[in-house]
């Protein structure tokens, strides 16, 4: 379980191809406090690690998660968003992210404003029912508010200190996204679907 609060960013050494999988190599501030098997999300997408070297770790990434995430696009030298799992006695200060992505998405339309940036993004049909505005979502592994909503699209405002801290910095129009959305609004939408 985590917050959706970036603890640092991480880059991206070496991506390799295992059968179907992904082994990613991150170099990264926190590395060397990682342990084998702990969970450790990245852009959003929880994954364990299994090797650590130094200020390295790496994880494999399985075909499900290459499939619904945009870790296939990653590149070497890119930085990627990290976050370690909640721990028991901190604060919440973002929202309950699981690291289980929904689905990935396109950046349709990226805006700088004067001391802060906006984001909107592409929503599939089937996902219309999980946003509301004002609502929260989990975009690369960052905790945002909706502050944008139409039938086809959401968005959502960057203040200076996420723009500098997390990989929004790096995002363009039609990079791809990892969205997460709100599990109590998932939970919510398969009880109706039942009634």
């Amino acid at each position: 379980m985590f917050t959706g609060i970036i603890e640092c960013l991480g880059t991206i050494r070496s991506i390799k191809k295992d059968g179907g999988n992904i082994i990613l190599r991150t170099h990264s501030p926190i590395s060397d406090e990682l342990k084998i098997d702990q969970s450790v999300a990245h852009n959003g997408v929880c994954l364990t690690v299994t090797a650590i070297e130094g200020s390295e770790h790496e994880v494999c990434i399985i075909q499900e998660s290459i499939e619904k995430s945009n870790m296939q696009y990653l590149k070497e030298g890119d930085h990627i968003n990290l976050e370690r799992c909640i721990k028991a006695d901190g604060r919440l200060d973002g929202h309950f992210v699981q690291g289980h992505v929904d689905m990935k998405t396109p950046c349709t339309k990226a805006i700088v404003h004067d001391g802060s940036w906006e984001y909107h993004f592409a929503l599939a049909e089937e996902m219309k029912a999980l946003v509301v505005s004002k609502g929260s979502v989990c975009i690369n592994g960052v905790s945002l508010t909706i502050s944008h909503l139409d039938d086809n699209s959401f968005g959502v405002s960057i203040i200076p200190y996420t723009y500098e801290n997390t990989n929004f910095k790096n995002l363009k129009e039609s990079d791809y996204v990892n969205i997460e959305f709100d599990i109590l609004g998932k939970y919510m939408q398969r009880y109706l679907s039942l009634q």
